[in-house]
């Protein structure tokens, strides 16, 4: 029995979403992909048109996975007040993991020029994150759930800061209480 060799894409993708996130977008280079994926350079621009293509994809797979990794959660509980909750239970996932190195949306922007990939990915992910957050407060009856959801995504990005910036972890399960605060104290209809 054999198994089946991720196609070039596929190595393409994962070598960059490692290389990508582990050492940021702007300090790895095309050519390490390529060597590291162990495909030929015009497989490169057969499946992408080049970095910025590639950039786009591996910053979309990440956007995919985060939001899986939340709807997971989500789908654990019923009750709207916990779903948004659960979304901090899903940044503790991967805030918990050996590799994780902050917001990759975050870091890949921080040196991008505008109207670039990495910017369009980042405000894609912020908006799902703001209508996610919103939706969810939404349902549960806030009286004013665009405040609830901007408290919210104030502690979701510091628990994100801190965890990275100061490797501590630990910052997502506080920010989670200080938004069970936050929730337990907004009026609701």
């Amino acid at each position: 029995m054999s198994t089946k060799r991720p196609s070039a894409r596929q190595r393409l993708l994962e070598t960059a979403d490692r290389l990508f996130y582990a050492e940021g977008v702007h300090t790895v280079g095309i050519d390490r992909i390529i060597e590291e994926a162990g495909v030929a350079k015009g497989s490169l621009f057969y499946n992408f048109s080049g970095k910025d293509e590639l950039v786009a994809a591996y910053l979309e797979g990440r956007h995919q996975r985060r939001r899986e990794r939340t709807e997971h959660h989500q789908n654990a509980v019923s009750d709207p007040v916990e779903k948004l909750l659960a979304s901090f239970d899903a940044l503790d996932e991967v805030a918990h993991l050996p590799t994780y190195r902050g917001c990759p949306f975050a870091n890949a922007s921080v040196e991008a020029a505008a109207g670039s990939a990495e910017l369009a990915a980042l405000k894609a992910f912020r908006g799902w994150l703001r209508e996610m957050l919103l939706s969810l407060a939404v349902e549960a009856g806030y009286d004013d759930p665009a405040a609830v959801a901007d408290r919210l995504r104030l502690l979701y990005d510091g628990a994100v800061a801190n965890s990275q910036l100061d490797s501590h972890p630990e910052a997502v399960r506080l920010a989670r209480e200080l938004a069970r605060t936050v929730l337990e104290s907004s009026p609701r209809t």
